[in-house]
């Protein structure tokens, strides 16, 4: 019966990286920009010489770029990409990712940022807002302080392989690439939250609970046998 076992321990944890998932789609349904996140499973032969049993595994976890809710705010700094650009960010780390995140603010050193990360502009570069200025953005991106542009705002194609790598800041992945996109505009006072419906999660959750406790379920009559072959093979 052991084979059995590996089959539902697999089965087991496959749903444990599901649940893990799904609990961060649930948990980030309303942070502005956020990307749910889709695990993917395959089924595995458990070797050449064995075709009655098999294995089921976790092998990728995938990003779902479809558009979020739109969410209308009336804040002036806050924007939405009218499409599917992301805006450029600076890192703590110095490197350049993407976001849907047009919650912006003003930030240390009077920058322009993304939850806290530094917005970039068109030509790379930090925007900074002049102190004791009042900044506007206008529906091409144009930053505008005390009457003068001060930079544009940004905006790129996540095309190909996507990563997190915090929040809801995204990278390519291997494979992947980000493309400046010239001439897109955007949504003023309007932000994106996630693309995953709390009912969506919830419903989601509670079918892979299921699915887990029935591998566990699984796991546990496995041993019973286990154990019950192991008494009728004794010699008394």
């Amino acid at each position: 019966m052991a084979d059995g076992l590996y089959v539902a321990m697999a089965g087991a944890s496959a749903r444990a990286e599901q649940l893990e998932s799904i609990a961060d789609n649930l948990a980030n349904a309303q942070s502005p920009g956020f990307k749910a996140s889709r695990p993917a499973f395959q089924a595995f032969l458990a070797s050449a010489g064995q075709t009655d049993k098999v294995f089921t595994a976790a092998v990728a976890t995938g990003i779902d770029m479809s558009p979020g809710e739109t969410v209308v705010t009336d804040n002036p700094l806050d924007v939405l990409p009218d499409g599917p650009g992301f805006l450029a960010v600076s890192t703590a780390l110095g490197q350049v990712a993407y976001t849907r995140n047009g919650e912006l603010k003003v930030g240390a050193g009077n920058a322009l940022v993304s939850d806290n990360h530094p917005v970039l502009g068109v030509n790379g570069q930090p925007i900074t807002i002049p102190q004791f200025s009042t900044a506007t953005i206008a529906n091409d991106g144009a930053v505008v302080a005390d009457g003068q542009v001060i930079g544009q705002i940004a905006q790129f194609a996540l095309q190909g392989n996507v990563k997190r790598i915090g929040g809801s800041i995204y990278a390519p992945g291997p494979g992947g690439s980000a493309t400046m996109l010239p001439g897109a505009t955007l949504k003023v006072g309007e932000i994106e939250t996630g693309n995953s419906s709390p009912l969506e999660a919830t419903v989601a959750m509670i079918s892979a609970q299921r699915l887990f406790e029935s591998a566990m379920q699984a796991m546990t009559t496995m041993r019973r046998l286990d154990d019950k072959a192991l008494e009728l093979g004794k010699v008394r």
